[in-house]
């Protein structure tokens, strides 16, 4: 490998290039029209420009990626995390041009991207899973014997779903019927496919995830995060380790984690995600997410184990230079998803130019931005301008460090979502950790208008 393309944008394209660089690779940056001059641009080697602002038209075209690569030499790809990065049609194609590609092969992509596959791949390793269907609903077939079996609530879910969507609430048996054509039309026009599963709701529950590395025959783990503080099914909080999980629970969902890896023959990057009851003491297995991570960043910091440096090497090597033994866990880690979106309008995206952007300092701080003073924030993509990452000894010093890494923040020229974020932290039931999944959202007045 010597050459790599970033088939992404902002701040994880920032990140690919920094480990990139640091591995002596030259970096090509395929950039939409927009992007040609943003701040990952100015860092890479090179910058291909692949279309113009609509992501349809640049960053989820496949073929004009390729092409990318092709034509400036380009001898590996890595997708970063949304757009194509777990597009098995996508990861095939590189491969077959004789391009390296960062990322788990094209099948372990195809099954864990089947939901309903995933969680009887999950039942096969070993896996703590929900009681719900043996793979998807035959349409055909009664849904309502097994639906009593499994008990309501229960969930309807897409099996080509993923991230939260395709998930539909059912609290009595006499909505079932009308769910299941519901989701299944739902699943039909969202993900070209309208298979649907059953799965049992757990109220109040956390987020749990272990993140795993492994090179097709050797997996390991590098330990648990927390990812419960959610707004509309997406994180905006991330922490690790996992805080008040039970050792048995936590020892069974990483030794679990590398198994079910280990059965894909799973290489590089990899985060296995579960559903963790406080009241039950037990975690089940959600889905596999086969990229990496918006939220890897907190595993570094507890690891010292750079994420992004080890996939690559597995992706140019063929070899996990890593074993078990040397991954050793130290202090507690958080990460804080700053978004350019207005808290006033409902949270709407709140595109601009940056006219101060002024990060915290200090021992234990890192912020992985995609953005410096004077970028445009354009309305065309995710809105995430940054992630404010702080470490500490402790939970407790760490929630400290962050409250004050957080107040030092200053960002104008868009709206954004630090007053969200600092409200958060302060909440009794994050410093407890008494929160949930639907925590933020359930809260009166969290969320102001929103809410």
């Amino acid at each position: 490998m010597e050459r790599l393309l970033i088939a992404n944008r902002g701040e994880i394209a920032v990140r690919v290039i920094r480990a990139a660089r640091e591995l002596g690779l030259q970096t090509v940056l395929a950039a939409s029209e927009p992007d040609a001059d943003s701040y990952a641009a100015s860092l890479a080697d090179t910058v291909h420009v692949v279309g113009p602002a609509p992501a349809a038209k640049s960053y989820l075209d496949g073929a004009a990626m390729l092409a990318a690569a092709e034509a400036s030499g380009c001898d590996a790809i890595h997708p970063g995390y949304g757009f194509l990065s777990e597009n098995a049609r996508f990861a095939r194609f590189v491969l077959d041009a004789g391009i390296t590609w960062v990322g788990p092969s094209p099948e372990a992509i195809e099954l864990m991207g089947n939901k309903s596959r995933a969680r009887q791949a999950a039942q096969d390793a070993g896996v703590p899973t929900l009681p719900g269907s043996d793979g998807a609903l035959d349409p055909d077939v009664d849904p309502l014997p097994l639906a009593r079996e499994i008990g309501y609530p229960l969930v309807v879910k897409a099996s080509a779903g993923g991230g939260g969507r395709g998930i539909r609430l059912v609290t009595e048996e006499g909505d079932l019927v009308q769910t299941l054509d519901v989701a299944r039309a739902e699943a039909q026009a969202a993900f070209g496919d309208p298979a649907v599963y059953l799965e049992q709701f757990v109220s109040h529950a956390r987020h749990v995830e272990v993140q795993i590395l492994g090179d097709g025959e050797r997996v390991i783990h590098l330990g648990d995060r927390d990812c419960s503080l959610q707004r509309r099914q997406q994180k905006i909080i991330e922490e690790a380790p996992a805080p008040s999980l039970p050792d048995a629970v936590r020892d069974t969902i990483r030794a679990s984690s590398i198994e079910l890896g280990r059965q894909c023959g799973y290489a590089g990057l990899g985060t296995v995600e579960f559903l963790y009851d406080p009241a039950r003491e037990q975690a089940a297995f959600i889905e596999m997410n086969t990229r990496l991570q918006v939220e890897h960043p907190v595993t570094e910091m507890v690891t010292g184990v750079d994420l992004i440096r080890e996939q690559l090497l597995v992706a140019s090597t063929g070899r996990l230079r890593l074993h078990q033994e040397d991954i050793a866990f130290r202090g507690h880690a958080f990460e804080f998803r700053i978004n350019a979106e207005d808290p006033s309008q409902g949270f709407m995206p709140s595109p601009g130019t940056l006219s101060r952007v002024d990060w915290p300092g200090g021992p234990g701080v890192r912020i992985d931005s995609g953005v410096v003073l004077g970028s445009a924030v354009a309305p065309f993509y995710d809105s995430l301008l940054a992630k404010l990452v702080v470490w500490d000894e402790t939970r407790t010093e760490a929630i400290r460090r962050s409250a004050r890494a957080l107040a030092e923040v200053q960002i104008d020229g868009v709206k954004t979502t630090l007053p969200l974020l600092s409200t958060v932290l302060h909440r009794p039931e994050v410093r407890d950790v008494t929160h949930h999944s639907k925590f933020i959202e359930s809260t009166p007045g969290l969320l102001g208008d929103d809410a």
